[in-house]
C-alpha cells in the first residue's frame, strides 16, 4: 500500500472548498461549460468569441487595431491569438488588412462578423446573468472589483 500525503504538512488549506484557486478552477469550468453551449449555436468556440469581441470592442470607434492589441486585451499568446484570428478570417468573420507601417496587419470585423457579435454576445450576457444569479448586484459589483484587481492589463 502506497503512503497517502499528509496534508496537513503540504497544503496551508483544511481542503478544496478553502483553496482560491481550486475554487476558481471549479467555477470556471462550470461558467466556460454554460457559455460554450450558448456559443455552439453560433458556430463559435468560446476562444473564437472572446477574440471577435474584442475585436468589435477595440474598433467599436472606427479606430484601427491591430492583432498584438487584441490579443494583448484577450489575454492571449500571440501564436494562439494568430490562430483564432486565421480561424475567424476563414469564417468570413474578420478581415486583416495592410497597416501603413506594412508589417503588421489592422483586423476589423466583417459584416457577417459583426451581425455574428450582435446576436451572440447578447445571448453570452444573458448566460452570464443566469450563471452569476444566485449573487446580488452588491456582490456582482465587490466581484468585478476584485478580478479587476487580479488580472494582468500591462
Amino acid at each position: 500500500m502506497s503512503e497517502k500525503p499528509n496534508f496537513k504538512k503540504i497544503s496551508i488549506h483544511e481542503g478544496p472548498k478553502q483553496s482560491p484557486g481550486f475554487l476558481l478552477w471549479h467555477i470556471s469550468t462550470s461558467w466556460r461549460s454554460s457559455i460554450e453551449v450558448v456559443l455552439k449555436t453560433f458556430g463559435l468556440t468560446h476562444p473564437q468569441f472572446v477574440v471577435l469581441a474584442t475585436t468589435g470592442w477595440l474598433t467599436r470607434n472606427g479606430e484601427l487595431t491591430n492583432q498584438a492589441t487584441i490579443g494583448k486585451m484577450a489575454g492571449l499568446d500571440p501564436n494562439t491569438n494568430s490562430q483564432i484570428i486565421k480561424g475567424l478570417e476563414e469564417k468570413s468573420l474578420i478581415k486583416r488588412d495592410p497597416s501603413s507601417d506594412g508589417r503588421a496587419k489592422n483586423v476589423s470585423l466583417t459584416s457577417k462578423g459583426s451581425q455574428i457579435l450582435t446576436n451572440a454576445l447578447p445571448a453570452v450576457e444573458r448566460m452570464d446573468g443566469n450563471f452569476f444569479n444566485p449573487l446580488k448586484e452588491k456582490e456582482i459589483s465587490v466581484l468585478i472589483a476584485l478580478f479587476q484587481k487580479l488580472i494582468s492589463t500591462d
